[in-house]
């Protein structure tokens, strides 16, 4: 699994942002949700609040057309993760290989050169 939850916000939310928090076994991840009148209205503020905050934005729109603010390094850090997860047999030689590392069995090695 890729440990994604896709979800889909269902209620009505006012001009007042809500701050949900979603507990996962990594420890929970903060997210603003708000209605489109709301972002639109305030679209720096949010903007800023994913860049430098780290925040995702979700915003709410009729008829569950909802859209997702997040920051460029959040999206591609998402993505090389999604690409870095899509091969089994790569992504367990991953694991297996960080294993190595937290037991100190990992080894220092000299680059080749182009020479």
């Amino acid at each position: 699994m890729l440990g994604l939850f896709f979800f889909t916000l269902t209620w009505i939310i006012l001009d007042i942002p809500y701050r949900i928090l979603y507990n996962t076994d990594e420890g929970g991840e903060n997210m603003i949700a708000v209605n489109y009148s709301n972002a639109r209205d305030n679209f720096k503020k949010y903007c800023d609040a994913a860049v430098h905050d780290f925040e995702t934005v979700i915003v709410t729109r009729k008829q569950d057309e909802n859209v997702v603010i997040m920051s460029e390094s959040e999206y591609n850090n998402l993505m090389e993760n999604l690409y870095i997860r899509s091969n089994q047999a790569d992504y367990q030689r991953l694991l297996k290989s960080i294993d190595q590392l937290k037991r100190g069995k990992g080894q220092v090695r000299e680059l080749a050169s182009d020479e």
